[in-house]
């Protein structure tokens, strides 16, 4: 048998995620599962804290203490570029192979 769970732990599961839009909840189970954690709930807190990062993708840290998850954004080098260009969000699905251009001071 495992060994009991300890709610007064604190874990930090990082995953990468589509800001602004709830992702697949079977790629959050196998990570946020074991932990006692609603992957639906989870994601919808997701797409909720990375509303700011619309059609960007952005690394998120869940702090997970006493079965209740914090999202932390973890913005890349990148995802700030983007976002300091101040591009509009683009549809992944449809738009492809976007040049971006533009000036950032600084």
């Amino acid at each position: 048998m495992p060994p009991k769970f300890d709610p007064t732990a604190v874990h930090e599961v990082y995953l990468r995620a589509v800001g602004g839009e709830v992702g697949a909840t079977s790629t959050l189970a196998p990570k946020i599962g074991p932990l006692g954690l609603s992957p639906k709930k989870i994601g919808d807190d997701i797409a909720k804290a990375t509303g700011d990062w619309k059609g960007l993708r952005i690394t998120v840290k869940l702090v997970i203490q006493n079965r209740q998850a914090k999202v932390e954004i973890v913005p890349s080098a990148s995802s700030q570029i983007i976002k300091c260009l101040k591009e509009p969000p683009r549809d992944r699905k449809k738009v492809k192979h976007v040049k971006h251009n533009g000036n950032i001071t600084m």
